[in-house]
């Protein structure tokens, strides 16, 4: 028993001393593990705070980006208030994306806020200078507002930052030629190189020039390649008519204008019909002219448009319908009594009447407010009719300084000056 006693405080005692240095070594390597445990807890919570700042940042680039898709759909269905929106909520989310800025400054432009339009474009350009879209739109701005110098600049900085898409190229000669710099629009477009010139809407823009250039011959080259480049182009298809009917193509232009109105978007045009029946008399159709024409002035619109009354007149004297050309000079007089035509058209009745003096000075009017070579030949007729060759002789002679090339007036002269009309 004793043994086992003294075995049992050898124990105990053994416990005691082996139990305090438990103690002693469980305290430090608490310290140790507490130590480990700042210093982990410490690194792995800056850690944890930076990962998740990155991943917040991402998650609000990824919902600027939805919100900006959201916006620029809801801007091309032309809802313009739920665009503002979505870009506004973009911007808010992360507001150094150039694309947001533009897509706020476009919506704005389209709602009248010219101020705050350009605003957010000069922000998206400072966010990213090399961004196309926002020299571009500043043009846009520039020309609604009528600043076609500042909008030229701009166009032609889009350009420069993108020199593979003839769109900015177009918007820069087309602002040159608007401020009649038309030599410079010609040399700015052939400077660009060869890269364009399969592009209709270059083609489009040589033809304006040659129009411009009084070479009418060279714009229907032009417009008819950019046609044969852009075939549904209805835009350049006017354009090819236009200049058909100023080098005298009249059936070309015919077929082209019945192609053009048979198009949803221009049924009804009042130009493109006038010019039409023009092209109708020209092709010495003139009923099928005059149907057009009386339809154009039937109604309300009708009644003031002072082109279609000037054409009928023409065209029903052309079919001696005299009673509808009166009715056209009464009309083209009431509401255009500045216009010449009015009153020659008035005169022609009155020499078909047997007035010669009223024709006269109906055409003494006429040539005070526009003198033209035309009006001085009909007057010289009505002067040789009333047996008065001398003032007829001046007439044709005014005829012919106002117009070399009129050959009426030269025959006319030339017939007067004979022997046989001299007695000789």
């Amino acid at each position: 028993m004793k043994i086992l006693n003294h075995l049992s405080l050898d124990r105990a005692l053994g416990r005691g001393v082996l139990g305090q240095a438990a103690r002693v070594g469980a305290v430090a390597t608490a310290a140790a593990v507490m130590c480990l445990a700042s210093i982990g807890c410490g690194g792995n919570g800056k850690y944890t705070s930076a990962q998740s700042s990155a991943a917040k940042t991402k998650m609000e680039a990824l919902k600027s980006a939805t919100e900006y898709q959201m916006g620029q759909q809801a801007f091309l269905a032309g809802d313009l208030h739920k665009a503002l929106k979505h870009a506004d909520h973009s911007i808010s989310l992360n507001g150094k994306v150039a694309r947001s800025h533009i897509l706020r400054g476009r919506t704005l432009m389209e709602m009248g806020n010219i101020e705050g339009s350009l605003a957010c474009l000069r922000t998206a350009q400072t966010l990213d200078p090399a961004c196309v879209e926002a020299a571009y739109y500043q043009g846009i701005l520039a020309e609604r507002i009528d600043q076609k110098q500042v909008a030229m600049d701009h166009y032609r900085a889009a350009a420069e930052l993108d020199r593979t898409n003839p769109q900015y190229v177009i918007a820069a000669a087309e602002m040159m030629i608007e401020l009649n710099q038309i030599t410079e629009a010609e040399t700015y477009i052939a400077g660009r190189g060869d890269g364009f010139d399969h592009n209709a809407g270059i083609r489009q823009t040589l033809g304006h020039i040659a129009l411009m250039k009084n070479e009418p011959e060279q714009a229907v080259t032009f417009f008819a390649e950019a046609r044969m480049l852009s075939p549904d182009d209805t835009h350049i298809l006017e354009d090819l008519v236009r200049a058909q009917v100023a080098t005298s193509r009249f059936a070309d232009a015919d077929y082209n204008l019945s192609h053009l109105l048979r198009a949803e978007e221009n049924k009804g045009r009042r130009d493109l019909l006038q010019m039409r029946a023009s092209c109708l008399v020209q092709l010495d159709r003139p009923v099928e002219a005059r149907q057009i024409l009386l339809e154009l002035t039937k109604d309300q619109e009708g009644a003031s448009d002072v082109g279609a009354w000037i054409t009928l007149g023409h065209v029903s004297y052309v079919l001696r319908d005299m009673p509808r050309v009166r009715q056209a000079a009464s009309r083209i007089i009431a509401i255009a009594p500045r216009r010449a035509e009015g009153y020659v058209l008035r005169a022609l009745v009155l020499k078909r009447a047997g007035d010669l003096d009223g024709a006269e000075a109906n055409l003494d009017t006429a040539l005070s407010l526009e003198q033209s070579s035309e009006t001085y030949v009909l007057l010289g007729m009505v002067q040789q009719e009333l047996l008065r060759p001398a003032d007829a002789r001046m007439s044709y002679g005014a005829a012919l300084r106002a117009n070399p090339n009129d050959a009426s007036a030269g025959r006319l002269l030339s017939a007067l000056d004979s022997p046989i009309a001299t007695g000789e």
